[in-house]
């Protein structure tokens, strides 16, 4: 989008917002808070010059972490709802936001597959997963809530914060005998693990579970919206875990991840409405402009910015959730990035791939003369720093560090000299990294060659 465009956007949203004050009688600012333009100009100017301390998240030269901006759309939404600052709590804080929050969630579990459902959204992922653990927590107070090793780390935290009793698995084999031994009253499995982007088998654990009586939570902060992919005529993801999120208990994903959205905007949702009763609480002053549900009723948070909302809503309008248009292609684009990535990779000869990309976060290593976990470790970390600090056109990798014995098991001639080893990372979350994929992979291949 050109700058012009853009700044037609921000028009819109100023004017409307503008229009909105219309309706009301003019009144005069209060000396406290008046506006000295010159001063605020000054603020701003020192402002951009911190923000200059900054990597190009917006650039398919930065494929580091899982950053990225917000679509135009949505930040332009965003201001205009911003400007009124809608508080999504109670209906009466914000009446015409949280209507579009109870439509964006709707959409949302539609798009998983069901039918009835109680949700919200959060200020991140982490909220909305401690939400799921709270509810696993409060159904089951003597049961376990049991997640594997590539679980994020937080679902252990929040477990502690509960004095929730938890479990870890080193994996899903023999689940049945480990949920009678442990007394496992919910499972998380994680449909996009941050690390790697690996997507748990749900589609193999459901059946367990429902035989066992247990619950299931699917951590989809990552990968959730990669369901469109799952549902489009050609999918270029093993659809099966995706078909299978209608069968959770309860599903977190981030629409400020592949939602285009800006931070922080989670969203939690349950199958059984039901459990709304478990946020039963009284506040004598809030909820009494509408008989209808209150946001704040189904959740544990108290103030959050209705303008989430706002700008969710807009997106979902422009990108609406559908498999081969909307949303839907941007993701298959990414994914297809994440697959030209890794092909090309290993074809050149310099790199092998940790582990085959589920989604759109490819994972490698340099081939070292050596081939050892200190030299891949070494190598690995410097080729990161050479291709971060050089001084025309940089590349923005991350690293990675994975146990040694995970590459051991599949490289017999690996020498594993330490107990873990630091590989490279990288999130084609973008979809303008699509076209830029033999760019990186050159540059990859020339470092390889020459920081040795």
């Amino acid at each position: 989008m050109s700058t012009n465009d853009f700044s037609d956007l921000i028009e819109q949203a100023l004017s409307a917002q503008q229009r909105f004050r219309d309706h009301w009688e003019a009144f005069n600012d209060s000396a406290e808070i008046s506006f000295d333009k010159g001063k605020a100009v000054s603020v701003l100017t020192r402002l951009e010059e911190a923000l200059n301390d900054n990597y190009p998240f917006f650039h398919p030269r930065y494929a580091g972490q899982m950053l990225k901006p917000p679509h135009p759309i949505a930040i332009a939404a965003y201001v205009m709802a911003m400007q009124i600052n809608p508080n999504n709590h109670a209906l009466d804080g914000g009446p015409a936001t949280a209507k579009m929050e109870f439509d964006v969630v709707n959409r949302m579990a539609s798009m998983f597959g069901y039918t009835e459902h109680l949700g919200h959204l959060t200020s991140s992922g982490t909220i909305a997963n401690l939400e799921a653990l709270w509810v696993a927590k409060s159904l089951h107070p003597e049961k376990a809530i049991a997640f594997s090793n590539d679980a994020h780390y937080t679902h252990r935290r929040m477990c502690e914060v509960l004095g929730a009793r938890y479990v870890v698995l080193d994996s899903f084999s023999d689940l049945g005998r480990r949920i009678e031994e442990d007394g496992i009253g919910t499972i998380v499995v994680t449909i996009g693990t941050t690390s790697t982007g690996s997507v748990e088998p749900l589609h193999d654990i459901v059946g367990i579970a429902r035989e066992h009586g247990v619950r299931i939570h699917a951590d989809a902060a990552y990968g959730g919206f990669f369901t469109l992919v799952a549902r489009s005529q050609r999918p270029n993801i093993d659809p099966l875990p995706f078909l299978s999120l209608g069968e959770a208990s309860s599903i977190v994903v981030d629409p400020h991840k592949h939602g285009l959205q800006p931070y922080g905007c989670g969203c939690i949702i349950f199958k059984d409405p039901s459990v709304g009763k478990l946020y039963k609480h009284d506040s004598p002053y809030t909820y009494f402009t509408s008989e209808d549900l209150h946001l704040g009723e189904i959740s544990l948070e108290c103030s959050r910015p209705g303008a989430s909302a706002a700008a969710l809503w807009a997106t979902l309008e422009y990108f609406p959730l559908e498999p081969d248009k909307g949303l839907g292609p941007i993701l298959t684009t990414t994914r297809s990035a994440a697959l030209e990535f890794a092909s090309r990779l290993q074809q050149g000869g310099h790199y092998v791939c940790f582990a085959e990309p589920d989604l759109d976060i490819v994972t490698y290593f340099p081939r070292t003369p050596e081939f050892s976990a200190t030299a891949i470790s070494a190598l690995s970390s410097r080729i990161m720093k050479e291709c971060m600090e050089r001084k025309s056109n940089p590349l923005y990798l991350a690293t990675l560090i994975v146990d040694s014995q995970a590459i051991k098991k599949r490289f017999e001639n690996f020498i594993a000299d330490a107990p873990t080893t630091t590989i490279l990372r990288s999130v084609l979350m973008k979809p303008e990294h699509y076209d830029f994929v033999q760019t990186i992979v050159d540059e990859l291949e020339y470092f390889n060659h020459h920081v040795q």
